[in-house]
This record gives structure tokens, sequence and C-alpha cells, in this order.
């Protein structure tokens, strides 16, 4: 099974255990998520970006200072802009969030539901859920000189026979060094491996 169909079978668990929606952030690096999912409803992600909450959500600042769940009525850091009262208006009544991996690698989750609290047993379940996505799509520590080379030319502008002739290769010798960049760094395109391997300083 691909990284993706195995990635999308876990978020397909997550979307029953948590009916209200939910939110993850792999592998977060320089403030950027390596993949990020939400299947919250459209109008809470609109205010939440028009508020700039993500600078002032308490769930992100206890997901980078602590590793492990908790649920948003047992946060013992301050709301003081009042996100999580916010979020009830819009039906995300009881939460919780998840933290785990390094903190120069971090992927950080919270998930809502609008009836109960979430239970103990639930919350081990999603914390093992979220623990595999992160495995799952652990970013390379680097890509090899030939990536490299292959993604600076594309990225320069160069197009596949004009790069393969500058390497000294054939264009499909390219395309597989492309490809194999993309499958590292898990894009569905160059364009988005070229992206990700300058976010990662890979690049």
């Amino acid at each position: 099974m691909s990284v993706k169909s195995s990635v999308d079978l876990e978020l397909q668990k997550l979307s029953i255990l948590a009916p209200s929606g939910y939110f993850v952030g792999l592998h977060i690096r320089f403030a950027s998520a390596l993949m990020q999912f939400s299947t919250y409803d459209q109008a809470w992600l609109d205010h939440y970006t028009e508020q700039a909450y993500a600078l002032r959500d308490p769930t992100i600042a206890w997901g980078f200072s602590t590793e492990g769940a908790c649920r948003w009525s047992e946060f013992e850091i301050p709301d003081t802009f009042g996100v999580l009262a916010e979020a009830k208006t819009f039906g995300l009544t009881h939460g919780m969030t998840i933290s785990t991996g390094p903190v120069r690698s971090r992927t950080i989750a919270s998930f809502c539901r609008n009836d109960r609290e979430f239970e103990d047993s639930e919350i081990e379940e999603i914390s093992q859920i979220v623990r595999r996505l992160h495995q799952m799509v652990e970013p390379p520590e680097s890509l090899t000189k030939a990536q490299i080379e292959a993604l600076r030319l594309i990225a320069d502008g160069d197009r596949h026979a004009a790069a393969a002739a500058k390497l000294s290769i054939s264009e499909s010798a390219l395309k597989a060094r492309l490809m194999g960049a993309r499958e590292k760094l898990h894009a569905r395109t160059t364009a988005e491996a070229i992206q990700r391997a300058k976010d990662y300083r890979l690049l």
C-alpha cells in the first residue's frame, strides 16, 4: 500500500472518531507542516484565518511545549484571546490535542465533538493513529546529490530535455531522479517537491 493510501485510511478512522472535525499538522518545521489535513467546518477555518488565531491558539502553544494528549478543558495554559471559547460558537464544543515528535519536527493534531468529552479509550486510539501518521510521513534528512541537481535545474526553469542535457543523462533518467525526490519528500508533483526541499533546507 502506498504512503498516500495508508494516510487516507488513517484519516478515515479519525473522521469517525472526531465527528465535529479535526486538524492534523504533520512534521511542523520552520512554522510550516510537511502535510496538513482538516475536516473542520469552512466557516470556522475562514474565521480562524481572518483572526490570525494560529499565532494565538493555545492548542498550538500547548503542542509545542508538551508531548502527549490533553482535553481542551484540562489545559493549564491561558487562552488569552478566547480562541477556544470562540470555537464553541462554531460547534467545536469538546476538544482534545495530541502532540508527538521532536520539537524540530513536531506533529500537532486537534479533534472535536459537540456532544461530550472524549473518553480515555478514544484519546488513546486517536493518539496511536497520530503517531502512525507521524512515522509514515517522516521527512528525509537529505536527498542524493543527483536528486538535488535535478530539482535545482527544474527549479531554475529548465524543461526536462534541457535539464537532462545539462546533466549528460537521458530524459528518462532525469525523470527517475525527480520521481525519487518526490517519493522521499512525499510530494505529488515536482513543484511541490521543490518547495518542500526548500522548506526543509535540503535544496
